[in-house]
């Protein structure tokens, strides 16, 4: 007697007579895909670890050098090489170093007029033997510029001519067939982003600084300082705590934020009136009550140069969510904002 394990798969014939197997029977061809996925990944990440322990001297001296080029950094590579060299490029020229992609093949053929005295160059090549990188590596020794280069082979002629070489480790690519760059493409990324990173830290570059770079898109929008959206001082709808509700109600209403702010004889925001308070102190006598006697003392405030960003943060917090924030200087109030100047500018 046979096992279930041997039985033949179940068949139906097809219209010309030939067995067709039954679709119950057909492999799920979205786990193999699945795996295939993570099989790339985990050697990827595994290339990753590699490269970080082996950081080490050569880093910080690269390092020091784009921190103290006094022109642009050139980043350089053909193929795959040159698509991550020209992300690298774009990161360095959006945290603070000044940075362009030259594609070697233009180089050859007038390019090389783009890369002048105080430049320094980064090429990538995985082999370091790229024959389109030949005639820029000669630009650069013929007029002294700093050379970097990231490549995996350490006797390469892109690592001899180098001033710093940036030596990626061994370790294999994700591809089955070992062909296509993968885990070393992803080594050169990686390894770019740290000298960005590097660079930004060692520069003190501020949240500031990357807004300038930095102006478009929400990211733009979320660096934007509280000063740049706000209404300013004659938009403010204030009131003193001595002021009856049924004024203050009609300040409220006319400045158009659903608050009303309650300032001392000084000139200092003590207090807020909102919707919430109202419908909290709703009774028969409220019109004949005062603001001070209504208001929520010590409201949530925030300072002109706070980022846009983190004024979101303070509207929409779990236990107190609000919808306009004074704007305050020494404590004086000297503009307010509105969560829907926030969605206008596209921070929210």
């Amino acid at each position: 007697m046979r096992d279930v394990a041997d039985a033949p798969t179940a068949t139906r014939p097809t219209g010309d007579g030939s067995p067709l197997t039954s679709p119950s029977s057909q492999p799920d061809p979205s786990h193999a895909d699945i795996e295939a996925g993570r099989a790339v990944l985990e050697a990827e990440g595994a290339g990753l670890v590699v490269l970080a322990a082996s950081l080490a001297a050569p880093f910080a001296e690269a390092v020091a050098i784009l921190a103290a080029t006094t022109g642009r950094v050139v980043v350089t590579g053909m193929g795959k090489s040159g698509h991550i060299a020209r992300k690298i490029a774009a990161t360095l020229a959006s945290t603070g170093t000044p940075a362009l992609f030259v594609h070697p093949a233009e180089a050859s053929h007038g390019d090389l007029g783009m890369i002048v005295e105080g430049d320094a160059v980064l090429a990538l090549s995985n082999s370091g033997e790229t024959a389109e990188l030949a005639d820029l590596v000669a630009h650069t020794r013929r007029f002294g510029l700093k050379l970097l280069a990231i490549t995996a082979r350490a006797e390469s002629a892109l690592a001899r001519a180098a001033d710093v070489l940036l030596l990626l480790p061994a370790a294999p690519e994700a591809c089955p067939l070992g062909l296509a760059p993968t885990t070393s493409t992803t080594m050169q990324l990686a390894l770019g982003d740290a000298l960005a990173v590097a660079l930004l830290s060692r520069r003190g570059f501020s949240r500031s600084d990357f807004r300038v770079f930095h102006p478009g898109g929400k990211l733009g929008a979320r660096l934007s300082r509280v000063r740049d959206l706000m209404h300013g001082a004659s938009s403010l709808p204030l009131a003193s705590p001595a002021t009856p509700m049924a004024e203050a109600l009609i300040r409220m209403t006319g400045g158009g934020f659903g608050c009303l702010g309650i300032v001392d004889a000084a000139g200092a925001l003590v207090g807020i009136v909102t919707d919430g308070d109202l419908r909290r102190a709703m009774a028969p006598d409220l019109l004949a009550r005062h603001a001070g006697e209504v208001m929520t003392a010590s409201p949530v405030t925030i300072g002109p140069d706070a980022l846009a960003a983190e004024a979101l943060a303070l509207m929409n917090r779990r236990d107190r969510p609000i919808t306009a924030l004074f704007v305050l200087e020494a404590g004086h109030p000297v503009g307010i904002l509105h969560v829907h100047d926030l969605l206008r500018a596209g921070v929210a």
